[in-house]
């Protein structure tokens, strides 16, 4: 392993996050780590921050994976494959992804199957594919026409398939799209789904449901919370201002199938998923971190990436973040740990 910074830095850097999110002023009340009534921010780290391992940039996350090794499969929109120390975040191993033909994707989501196999999806045309752990290409899924980019589809480039997950019991896959279609309200996005019979089978597409982002902001990413429902990262940014980023929970029990409706709008007959806030993350405490640009809160960045790492007491969640640095000077790879209480279904 070869990194740009002293390895010895990745430890002290979460320990230095975990103290500041724990303790307090002396004769002082101490300080909260609530972001929301239901969710704390339990630290962070910048270990990674413009590292190299192997002779690859380790930055541009764009989606994270517990891998069943108790290790974290972490996606770069640059094709790149890595798995990281669950404690450190150092990388252990990387893998470059490639198209039938040879070219880069735009990779944004990430699924690990149970048999180790990765299910990525990519912005370019947009597509889902499935990869060998390293990096061989296995198979694509079947995408709808309409979520194609234009002009094959009604999708803007660079705003399809942001978000992947995988719904317990490992037969209904979720890809959320960033961006409306051309024709369909402007505030949402479709979730496409596909189903499979058995572990064996192809996932075929299935129901597709519409969602409604807060104004101005699109989705970023999507993960299973293990219940049936969803959490989805809504992320917007303003130059000279920074970004904003909302912590979403959607339930996708009642909403209609859109999958026939050419335009989708809200109207009469059409129930859109429903949501409900957990936490505005501008509302966490900022841990004294640092930021290389303006943010309304120094903590946030462009956080793209998001999955459930385990639980804890009281039936909540334990989730790591990471923000997607786009390889800029201004802009910080950062993880986030999160713990978050669900309301009941």
């Amino acid at each position: 392993m070869r990194l740009r910074t002293v390895l010895a830095s990745v430890t002290a850097g979460l320990a230095v996050a975990t103290c500041v999110a724990a303790t307090g002023p002396a004769n002082s009340q101490p300080r909260t780590s609530s972001c929301s009534p239901s969710v704390v921010i339990d630290g962070y780290s910048d270990a990674l921050d413009k590292t190299e391992f192997q002779g690859t940039f380790v930055g541009n996350f764009s989606a994270l994976a517990l891998d069943g090794r108790g290790r974290i499969a972490a996606l770069s929109d640059r094709s790149e494959l890595f798995t990281l120390d669950a404690r450190t975040y150092a990388p252990r191993t990387v893998a470059h992804l490639a198209d039938e033909q040879g070219a880069q994707l735009d990779s944004e989501g990430l699924v690990v199957e149970r048999d180790g196999s990765r299910l990525i999806s990519s912005e370019t045309e947009p597509s889902v594919r499935r990869y060998g752990q390293d990096g061989t290409l296995l198979g694509s899924l079947p995408v709808p026409q309409a979520l194609r980019v234009a002009p094959a589809g009604r999708a803007g480039r660079n705003q399809t398939f942001e978000g992947l997950t995988l719904q317990p019991g490992g037969r209904t896959l979720v890809a959320a799209m960033e961006g409306p279609l051309a024709g369909d309200d402007a505030g949402i996005r479709r979730l496409q789904t596909w189903w499979r019979s058995g572990p064996q089978r192809d996932f075929r597409p299935s129901a597709q449901y519409g969602y409604r982002t807060d104004t101005g902001l699109s989705i970023s990413e999507s993960t299973a919370t293990g219940d049936g429902r969803l959490l989805v990262l809504e992320r917007g940014f303003t130059a000279g201002v920074g970004n904003t980023v909302r912590l979403y929970l959607a339930d996708l029990s009642d909403a209609s199938d859109v999958s026939s409706v050419e335009y989708l709008k809200e109207q009469d007959g059409v129930r859109l998923v429903r949501r409900t806030l957990l936490a505005d993350l501008v509302d966490c405490p900022s841990l004294d971190a640092p930021a290389k640009q303006p943010q309304p809160n120094p903590l946030l960045d462009n956080i793209e990436a998001l999955a459930v790492t385990g639980h804890a007491p009281g039936g909540r969640l334990r989730l790591l973040l990471a923000s997607d640095d786009n390889q800029n000077a201004t802009q910080i790879t950062r993880f986030y740990r999160l713990t978050v209480r669900l309301p009941r279904h």
